[in-house]
């Protein structure tokens, strides 16, 4: 079990890695530029794409669940039904998005909180970046059909072609062109499109045998989208709920003023550091639990879940351990600003507890999604993230920005805690 773990976790870690070492990179540069307000204005931009794109992980979520279940089944029909279904829904919503750009923008930056100076520069790299929209969701259903089918290689390979791609034109858009945070968005765009025309080309040479059962009537058939919104509803109002959570997180830092946006967020690249490490053992767990769950075996199912956790919990001790000892020369590569990374240093404890307190629900996660079971993931959130509010509201005039990470720190704990009292029911029905 372990094998299969590994096999699928790995390639998608790599993959996942690149994410936020992308995010890395790119407040690197305007880390190092002439202010630090263009790293207040990539947080609040990053906001809005957050609200954005997370409201369509369904289609990287869903996708994953249904192929896993279908791959776990043999039917190759439904296989290819699943792509089809989903990237006609990525595309008519990029194309969406991109028509709806400056409703998106007025609506946005009205209600977060931030200096003049910052918007502007974050209305810069919105109007840029929103390009990518069709890409960016062409190739979350792409990630979620390729894990589905067991195949995580491929997505690690996109991966790591569009951020190889990403930054080397950030790096010349920004130091060769001079265009500052213009660059930096550009850059994303020309990245996302070679992803997305990437991932068509490998899957026309790895998967081409399937163009036998593509059948586009199945498009016009309305009743065969109902289980894929019926669950991905459920997985719209899970993330919708997330995305309250990180927005809000941000807006009251900006409220705090630049300073403290600053420093949170840079500490928040060290949660999604992590975050994105044990995604790939949440997209593992995705594509075994709906294999087993499709060849009805509850046996390796439950097998499966004991394997994940020992994982978890080595890799949560090794990040808090790197956290431990190397946390202020981490801060100090993504940011020349001294008294950026001073002030840093009074939160510190709390980025220490991220990776213990957050484990459980990413594999968790991982676990309901191939089992499609999107209303106990949906209802789990809604609990952790009434947590975080009502911890907030209750002391945030005391303890200032201390109780924003520590709501934070709950947040995620709730949510590993209520899954697990939901999952036996899961794992007892494998159908």
């Amino acid at each position: 079990m372990n094998k299969s773990i590994l096999r699928l976790a790995i390639p998608n870690i790599i993959s996942n890695i690149t994410v936020p070492l992308l995010g890395m990179v790119d407040m690197y540069i305007v880390g190092h530029l002439d202010s630090e307000d263009y790293i207040g204005a990539i947080a609040l931009a990053t906001m809005i794409f957050n609200f954005i794109y997370w409201s369509f992980s369904f289609l990287r979520m869903g996708t994953s669940g249904f192929t896993a279940q279908s791959y776990g089944a043999g039917n190759h029909q439904e296989q290819t039904n699943i792509l089809l279904r989903s990237l006609a829904v990525a595309m008519g919503a990029g194309v969406v998005i991109i028509l709806l750009q400056y409703f998106i923008a007025h609506a946005g930056f009205y209600l977060l909180n931030g200096e003049p100076t910052v918007k502007g520069y974050a209305l810069d790299y919105f109007y840029i970046y929103i390009w990518a929209a069709p890409a960016i969701l062409g190739m979350y259903t792409f990630n979620g059909w390729y894990v589905g089918m067991q195949n995580a290689k491929m997505p690690m390979i996109v991966a790591i072609g569009v951020n190889i791609v990403n930054i080397g034109l950030s790096f010349a858009f920004v130091y060769g062109f001079g265009m500052k945070i213009e660059g930096v968005a550009l850059a994303s765009v020309c990245a996302q499109y070679t992803g997305f025309l990437s991932f068509l080309l490998f899957w026309n040479i790895k998967y081409g045998w399937l163009k036998q059962y593509i059948n586009l009537k199945v498009l016009k058939d309305l009743s065969s989208y109902i289980p894929f919104f019926k669950v991905n509803s459920d997985i719209f109002i899970r993330t919708m709920a997330l995305v309250a959570v990180t927005t809000f997180f941000m807006s009251a830092s900006a409220k705090s003023g630049k300073d403290v946006l600053a420093t949170n967020a840079l500490l928040m690249q060290l949660f999604i550091l992590f975050s994105y490490m044990m995604d790939g053992f949440a997209y593992a767990a995705e594509a075994l639990t709906g294999r087993f769950i499709g060849a009805k075996d509850r046996i390796k199912l439950k097998f499966l879940v004991k394997r994940l956790f020992v994982w978890g919990i080595i890799i949560a001790s090794f990040f808090t351990l790197i956290y431990i000892l190397f946390l202020d020369q981490i801060l100090g590569i993504l940011t020349d600003k001294q008294n950026i990374v001073e002030f840093s240093r009074q939160f510190h404890i709390w980025v220490y507890m991220i990776p213990f307190a957050g484990f459980s629900a990413f594999l968790w996660d991982g676990v309901f999604v191939g089992a499609t079971a999107s209303h106990q993931m949906r209802n789990s959130m809604l609990i952790a993230v009434a947590g975080f509010f009502v911890l907030y509201f209750a002391f945030s005039n005391i303890y200032a920005n201390n109780i924003l990470w520590i709501a934070f720190i709950v947040y995620l704990a709730l949510r590993g805690i209520v899954q697990s009292f939901m999952a036996p029911a899961i794992l007892n029905d494998s159908r």
